[in-house]
């Protein structure tokens, strides 16, 4: 069985065996979650078989639907998962490009580390994007910091019994711009991360169980979402994904 070891080097130049994944994707996602946060002078790395893991949009659909499906068990809330998203994702913003592994290890760090603080003036702030289309990283945070401030003013006024046929969030008087639509139809990691790319890149199988194909005519075959290679995602591409997870049905 293979096996991918997350390794330390401290600032004398000592390396040190930290852990063994038998994934690529969770070795990565450990050193996320170990640079994420609190700085330090450490480096960490993953020494293993080369990647990629991840070379599918169905590859990444079954990752988030596995997340989600974990987050579902441990109760986590949608707020707790994008805070912790947005925790770990300060290691690679400095990448204008992202392989298909990292993104799976981001999200997949998110799950296993303790969320940010919700801070108060994220609802206040001006999160507009500055141009057309999301583009880098900062594109990228204003989305989930849009999305933390519309849920944390859910908390205020709950959305209600029929959230999941669609409920625009509150946003009172005094909210700064957003990045995001005001439109919301999920509410809990499972449904964001499956819609998320469902939505977004597609992947599914009706056989997941997880989404229903939607009726066809007579004689055609039934709908389905075709298995495509990905290489590498920007930046905008994981601000679409957001939306996507917040919006897609």
């Amino acid at each position: 069985m293979q096996t991918w070891d997350v390794m330390r080097q401290d600032d004398l130049g000592n390396e040190f065996h930290v852990a063994a994944h038998d994934s690529r994707v969770s070795a990565l996602a450990q050193v996320l979650a170990l640079e994420s946060g609190v700085p330090h002078k450490q480096a960490y790395w993953v020494q293993g078989p080369p990647g990629p893991a991840v070379r599918t949009n169905r590859d990444l659909y079954l990752i988030f639907l596995q997340l989600g499906q974990e987050a579902r068990a441990a109760s986590w809330s949608l707020s707790a998962f994008l805070r912790a998203l947005w925790k770990v994702s300060a290691p690679l913003r400095d990448h204008e490009r992202l392989a298909p592994d990292d993104v799976a290890a981001m999200f997949a760090a998110a799950s296993t580390t303790p969320p940010a603080e919700f801070d108060p003036a994220w609802s206040a702030k001006d999160l507009s994007l500055p141009g057309d289309e999301p583009d880098g990283y900062a594109d990228w945070e204003r989305v989930v910091l849009s999305q933390l401030a519309d849920l944390e003013e859910f908390l205020v006024s709950p959305p209600g019994p029929q959230a999941r046929f669609g409920v625009d969030a509150p946003r009172p008087p005094g909210s700064g711009a957003r990045a995001t639509p005001a439109r919301w139809y999920n509410f809990d990691p499972a449904t964001y991360l499956e819609c998320a790319v469902a939505g977004s890149l597609g992947g599914w199988d009706a056989a997941d169980g997880a989404r229903v194909p939607l009726p066809t005519a007579a004689g055609q075959p039934p709908a389905r979402s075709y298995v495509r290679e990905i290489t590498e995602m920007t930046w905008g591409d994981l601000a679409r994904i957001a939306v996507c997870g917040q919006m897609y049905e």
